[in-house]
């Protein structure tokens, strides 16, 4: 699959899921970085940006991503990595961001529930 496809969700909790597809490469991350600062725009608690149908993600998608987590740590969002498949976790292990990122296997379930009423 060439390309890189995004789709946005929210969630009943009030965070936002991005899934990716595809690949987050040079010819597609400074798009990806548009449309991820939309969604920010929206000022939403959280963004869980969900990894599993990307392909492949070189160091300009990782670049952006690295973008994504210093604006959310700016604004006090929470930034949530849904683990992608063994390339894009070997990068992010190789190049230590495994440590760096909240990295989960499936979205948390705090995410998926609407809040309950005060």
């Amino acid at each position: 699959m060439r390309g890189c496809r995004l789709t946005r969700e929210l969630l009943p909790s009030g965070a936002v899921r991005v899934a990716l597809q595809g690949e987050l490469d040079l010819d597609h991350a400074y798009t990806f970085d548009e449309e991820l600062r939309a969604v920010e725009g929206s000022r939403p608690h959280c963004i869980v940006l969900d990894l599993r149908e990307l392909t492949f993600m070189d160091s300009c998608g990782l670049g952006r991503l690295l973008a994504a987590r210093r604006r959310a740590r700016r604004a006090g969002r929470r930034l949530v990595l849904v683990r992608g498949g063994r390339p894009i976790q070997t990068l992010l292990a190789m190049t230590g961001m495994d440590e760096v990122f909240e990295i989960v296997g499936d979205i948390p379930a705090a995410l998926t529930l609407a809040p309950e009423p005060a």
